[in-house]
């Protein structure tokens, strides 16, 4: 993949050693870690490694973090993942954060509308899904808003209670 993916005004780019500020402030938000799987703080130097160790190849990492920017030299206003890979069925879960000041302007809507073209196009995947926490019906309307259907409820799954499961076929 280039370093920058752009469709409409959003761009997706790789992770860049320039990020860690902003990447320690996201992952520490501790508003949004009901919303994944983040338990405990993490310190520059764990995001620094991270930055680092991540090849920015889905098939080599398993996983594909890209940064959310309104242009091509635009600062990041969020980010969004590939995560929980399966190459074999070609299909992927997506998580998506933008901050807090940056929300309600399109930004995530966009994001997954550029995420989902490079799944099609240039993954060639056939499925993206998405866990959603019952309680989140922001994320819940934008998913559905992106041809994402609800297709099962996880009961209790955390200890907040359901997660809704949603999938859209590529």
């Amino acid at each position: 993949m280039a370093t920058a993916q752009s469709i409409s005004s959003v761009v997706l780019r790789k992770l860049e050693p320039d990020d860690l500020p902003l990447l320690y402030r996201w992952e520490n938000d501790t508003d949004s870690w009901l919303d994944g799987d983040t338990h405990n703080p993490l310190s520059h130097e764990d995001l620094r490694e991270y930055i680092l160790r991540t090849t920015g190849d889905i098939y080599q990492d398993g996983q594909l973090r890209l940064m959310i920017c309104p242009s091509h030299d635009g600062e990041p206003v969020g980010c969004v993942d590939l995560y929980d890979v399966d190459i074999r069925n070609r299909k992927a879960a997506v998580a998506i954060y933008v901050a807090p000041e940056f929300r309600r302007q399109g930004m995530a809507q966009q994001a997954l509308g550029e995420l989902r073209k490079y799944a099609t196009n240039i993954l060639c995947f056939r499925m993206l899904y998405a866990l959603v926490r019952e309680e989140n019906q922001a994320s819940f309307s934008l998913f559905q808003t992106m041809t994402f259907q609800h297709v099962s409820t996880l009961p209790k799954w955390t200890n907040e209670g359901n997660i809704l499961v949603l999938q859209t076929i590529l």
